[in-house]
């Protein structure tokens, strides 16, 4: 048997979803992730199964003062995908200050920075524990390449795969990792929660207006 877990960068996911409206006009933040993932596990073989599917992410409250309803929808979300089976794990945001151009001045900055550690910690974890066999890493981060080829130093039993999410493909991670391949257009569309979705205590959550 080959057991399959997917490690999924949640922000990496949603800016292809941005930018998969930007060429065409779908909105697909409503995405059922636990279906996208399952929909590809034949390229695994006939005797995959998908062990697990982590979802590392974070929640950026700092917006929470210009729209609280950012904050909320991005919990809804969550725990839809809790619902759905997915483990997430989140992380924070970290306040740094950048020199601007513009304004010649040092401004705020929010920034997401610690899901690819995260995510190179994970695969490690799973594959000393021996929790799967085939390790499918759901992001285009480059910064991910130096703990992959320390991964596949460690443990060469193990295989690694890149899914790139829609328009994050990137040479040197298809490169790192043979037998990577990105989600099409399709796939997003196609793999949408219903609305309303329907959690496992009942409860029902609604899909925004403006996903």
């Amino acid at each position: 048997m080959n057991r399959v877990i997917f490690l999924i960068d949640g922000f990496n996911i949603y800016h292809s979803t941005l930018e998969l409206r930007r060429h065409t006009g779908y909105c697909t933040k409503w995405l059922d992730l636990a279906s996208l993932m399952k929909s590809y596990i034949h390229l695994f073989g006939k005797d995959a199964q998908v062990q697990a599917i982590h979802y590392f992410s974070a929640i950026p409250y700092y917006l929470s003062a210009q729209d609280p309803r950012k904050i909320q929808r991005h919990k809804d979300y969550i725990s839809c995908l809790e619902s759905s089976g997915i483990n997430v794990e989140l992380g924070r945001f970290k306040v740094k200050y950048v020199y601007c151009d513009k304004c010649k001045s040092m401004v705020l900055k929010h920034e997401e920075k610690e899901t690819d550690v995260t995510i190179a910690i994970k695969v490690v974890e799973i594959f000393l524990k021996d929790e799967c066999d085939t390790a499918v890493i759901v992001s285009g981060d480059t910064d991910l390449s130096p703990a992959i080829r320390k991964c596949k130093n460690l443990f060469p039993a193990k295989k690694i795969v890149f899914c790139f999410p829609y328009a994050r493909k990137n040479k040197e991670l298809a490169s790192l990792a043979p037998g990577s391949f990105s989600i099409s257009k399709k796939q997003y569309i196609k793999h949408q929660f219903p609305n309303p979705a329907v959690l496992k205590a009942g409860k029902e959550i609604y899909k925004p207006k403006s996903w």
